[in-house]
């Protein structure tokens, strides 16, 4: 797998920040930068009302060293807890349509004419949503459930500027530890979750509308009597 960051560059920066900077400096212009972060991750949350954008997830097996890469378009709307409303439309490597919605997911496969349906947090919802639950959380939430670490700037492909945290859950958690790349106005357009085998799942957003019209409906999938509803 292909790191987010090369190793040799992340080397160079620890050698020049131990160079140029005491413990003491080093930790207060970290803890400033996570404060920064935070605060624009909270404004972000307040002002958003809605999301369409492009999304690719990249699925590694860190004991095969094997991806998988997904291709697709999100819709997303805010809400308390796990009860915000997603749809995921894959496009490639197969047809595959991810939904939503009051607690509720529904997981559809066309090749196989099956549609998996359950609470959101079980494991076929896919870690995809998952990252979105970033988006939601307030200043004092991201606060209460990680000990966030700054990761310093970094200019993802395409020139987006971002803020990289890494976020250790504080209490038991179904994953080591999550980072997010955080762009000027404080959305997460990248997100990483490492697994506690050491797998992991990679998010981007990319084509990002804010605040985009349309309907509710769309979270309602409508399935073909062929299909068969199998419970998760």
């Amino acid at each position: 797998m292909k790191r987010l960051v090369p190793l040799g560059l992340v080397v160079a920066l620890l050698v020049a920040a131990i160079a140029v900077s005491s413990p003491t400096e080093v930790n207060a212009q970290g803890a400033g930068l996570v404060s920064s972060v935070l605060n624009r991750m909270q404004r972000n949350s307040q002002t958003l009302k809605s999301l369409r954008a492009s999304v690719d997830m990249v699925k590694y097996n860190s004991q095969t060293g094997d991806e998988d890469k997904y291709r697709g378009i999100v819709l997303y709307v805010p809400a308390a807890g796990r009860n915000a409303f997603v749809r995921i439309d894959w496009m490639s490597p197969a047809r595959e349509t991810l939904s939503v919605a009051s607690g509720q997911f529904m997981l559809c496969r066309v090749r196989l004419s099956m549609c998996y349906q359950g609470k959101t947090g079980s494991a076929k919802q896919g870690k995809a949503s998952t990252a979105l639950e970033f988006m939601s959380m307030s200043k004092q939430q991201l606060a209460a459930r990680y000990d966030v670490q700054s990761m310093g700037e970094e200019t993802l492909w395409g020139g987006v500027s971002t803020t990289h945290v890494k976020l250790v859950p504080k209490a038991g958690a179904n994953f080591k530890w999550a980072e997010a790349w955080v762009d000027e106005s404080g959305m997460p357009v990248q997100t990483k979750v490492i697994e506690k085998n050491d797998d992991s799942t990679s998010v981007r957003l990319t084509n990002l509308q804010r605040n985009a019209e349309f309907s509710f409906d769309e979270f309602k999938l409508k399935i073909d009597s062929s299909f068969k509803i199998i419970p998760a």
